[in-house]
């Protein structure tokens, strides 16, 4: 499941992307097979690793961050 990530909250995509240009034609984040194509890999840094605790971050072209959790 794809989150943004926002200070202290975890919002839907589907609230940010839905007006973005860079979405699909469904409104949602251009994500395929882990990589985020509307955006960029952070670099990896010890903030940005992904750990059992913290997943990958991307950041999009609009500056959202956004990672993939597991339920």
């Amino acid at each position: 499941m794809l989150v943004i990530l926002m200070d202290n909250q975890l919002i839907s995509p589907h609230l940010v992307c839905s007006t973005c240009l860079l979405a699909d034609q469904s409104g949602k984040p251009r994500w395929q097979s882990g990589k985020l194509y509307c955006g960029r890999a952070l670099s990896n840094t010890s903030e940005c690793n992904a750990t059992e605790t913290q997943p990958y971050q991307f950041e999009c072209q609009m500056g959202f961050r956004i990672a993939e959790i597991k339920p």
